[in-house]
């Protein structure tokens, strides 16, 4: 006879599921501390129910899971002057020396880390509909019932979700030719050459740069290459980096502490969104690579 109590029994079935819950969490928040407070809230709910009138722990754990999530998402919307994880996304930036096989898990995280960006276009609802059906398999009337909607409702709001997230999705790879826009555009922005400048930006290129001060943005073509000649002037150390998977360029001084990380988005040839971060409070957050 085994002397398992059944308190034992429903925290072992609790640990097995907790990287799961974990994982559904992250995707949902797209903040690992988050993630960690919203599985832990789950525990506490579950040592304070009595686990004989759950049917399907699994099913409950993610069910309780996604629903603290989706008010933490909710919150947010109702306090969008609350900054979130200090107005940075989560970030992997690894030295970029060309693709190679034993880059494939890094790459594998950074686009995973880049799927949060996009699924931060949708609303709450959108995103744990997406998250929970695409992402985990989990069946549309399940997921009906932690939104309180039919099965037919959440598969509308699932097909939406998907819609917006193919249409924001960003390059899952980065080829040659991205490098070669992004090495253009750094030499002519070396140079001060505004014609080059302007043949690789397109015309409509946003510029959104985290500074001490706050978030700057920039539009069109004309202004991210006059700002660009005026910033070539630092004398910096610099090497290419996978920023999210995406192309980009972090930059040291010369007593080694990180000055710039920039990434690129580029698409037909020309680059659409530049991303820099020049606070060094949040670049000294950040999990760089060594000055080389």
């Amino acid at each position: 006879m085994s002397d398992t109590s059944p308190t034992d029994l429903v925290a072992e079935v609790f640990e097995s599921q907790r990287d799961r819950l974990r994982a559904v969490a992250h995707r949902m928040l797209g903040s690992h501390a988050d993630a960690e407070d919203v599985v832990q809230e789950a525990w506490l709910r579950l040592s304070r129910q009595d686990a004989a009138t759950i049917h399907n722990l699994t099913g409950w754990l993610t069910t309780v899971v996604s629903r603290i999530s989706l008010d933490v998402l909710r919150a947010r919307r109702t306090r969008p002057e609350a900054p979130y994880d200090d107005g940075l996304p989560e970030c992997v930036v690894t030295l970029d020396d060309g693709p190679a096989p034993e880059d494939d898990v890094v790459l594998a995280d950074s686009v995973g880390l880049a799927l949060l960006v996009v699924l931060e276009s949708l609303r709450p609802s959108e995103r744990l509909a997406f998250v929970l059906h695409d992402l985990f398999a989990v069946p549309f009337a399940e997921i009906g019932q932690i939104l309180g909607k039919s099965t037919d409702a959440t598969k509308m709001l699932t097909s939406r979700a998907r819609r917006k997230v193919r249409a924001t999705e960003r390059p899952t790879s980065v080829g040659r030719e991205q490098r070669e826009v992004v090495q253009a555009f750094l030499a002519a922005a070396r140079d001060g050459d505004f014609a080059g400048l302007l043949r690789v930006l397109d015309p409509d290129v946003k510029l959104t740069v985290d500074t001490p001060a706050g978030v700057v943005v920039t539009l069109g073509a004309t202004e991210v290459a006059a700002g660009a000649k005026l910033s070539s002037t630092a004398a910096v150390r610099g090497c290419a980096v996978l920023v999210n998977g995406l192309p980009g360029v972090l930059s040291w001084r010369e007593d080694g502490t990180p000055l710039t990380l920039l990434a690129f988005t580029v698409a037909d040839g020309r680059i659409t969104e530049i991303s820099a971060v020049v606070d060094p409070a949040k670049l000294a957050l950040m999990d760089l690579p060594d000055p080389v």
